[in-house]
């Protein structure tokens, strides 16, 4: 009886196997499925790279943390009205309150400092108060850019300040009453030091010495007018033709020998 019952319990390799195997199937059939269910998934979610808005955000995400601008130092400064420095520094703070800032328009916030005076508003913008540094941080603005500022901000919460205007380019007679009469004999002296570099080739669009076609309309507008934009430069000439040490004496007889050679008269 028990070795009937040993041969019926007793199974062969193959047997074992086949038993091991049938065991196994079922858990690696759900991996298998769970893993084809996941990429599944995973290729729905993948970013579409073609379309438009994801382009966008590409570039967004790849654009560089700062740009680099050229600016020509001696081209003249524009000063900017209240509202172009409002929006270019003071709304960081003054538009959500940061930091204890009054807000643009809330007269709750404005009223107190209003009754302190324009003047006063200014010296503190400029200065700086509390938490707000010189200027709002851009060192900069000049003191009339800041008042603007100030007006701007301050009107929009009921004051009635009246910001300061631009101040009234100087003519060019005035300036050139200021220099000593041209010598056009000397003045071919400081024309080869200082001024043939440009104006002996017609580099960046000088006119050429003797030049009387090129200096024919520029002669019409007179010596003053020669000597204003000599002075401070115009277009792609400097101030002073770069030379910031020449005299305004030495500039004048630069100025009067090139005009008489271009067939102008003093």
């Amino acid at each position: 009886m028990a070795d009937a019952h040993a041969k019926m319990t007793q199974a062969t390799p193959q047997e074992f196997i086949i038993s091991v195997l049938a065991g196994l199937f079922a858990p690696l059939l759900a991996i298998v499925l769970v893993v084809m269910l996941i990429l599944g998934i995973q290729a729905k979610h993948l970013p579409d790279t073609s379309s438009e808005a994801a382009q966008k955000a590409i570039l967004e995400r790849i654009k560089p943390v700062a740009t680099l601008a050229a600016v020509d130092a001696n081209a003249p400064k524009v000063e900017k009205s209240g509202q172009a420095v409002f929006d270019a520094v003071c709304t960081t703070c003054h538009t959500p309150g940061a930091l204890g800032a009054p807000k643009y328009g809330n007269k709750g916030d404005w009223g107190s400092r209003i009754s302190q005076g324009y003047d006063t508003l200014i010296k503190h913008a400029i200065e700086g108060i509390r938490q707000m540094p010189p200027r709002g941080g851009d060192g900069d603005l000049s003191d009339t850019e800041v008042a603007r500022a100030v007006a701007y901000m301050a009107d929009a919460a009921g004051a009635k300040f009246k910001a300061p205007e631009a101040a009234a380019p100087a003519a060019p007679a005035a300036a050139a009453a200021t220099a000593a009469k041209p010598d056009p004999a000397k003045g071919k002296a400081v024309y080869e030091a200082s001024c043939a570099a440009c104006h002996a080739t017609g580099v960046a669009g000088a006119p050429k010495m003797g030049d009387k076609a090129a200096w024919g309309p520029r002669v019409s507008q007179g010596y003053a007018t020669l000597y204003d934009h000599a002075l401070h430069g115009i277009r792609g000439m400097p101030a002073k033709g770069g030379n910031a040490a020449l005299s305004e004496a030495d500039l004048a007889d630069a100025v009067g020998f090139l005009m008489t050679q271009g067939g102008g008269k003093l």
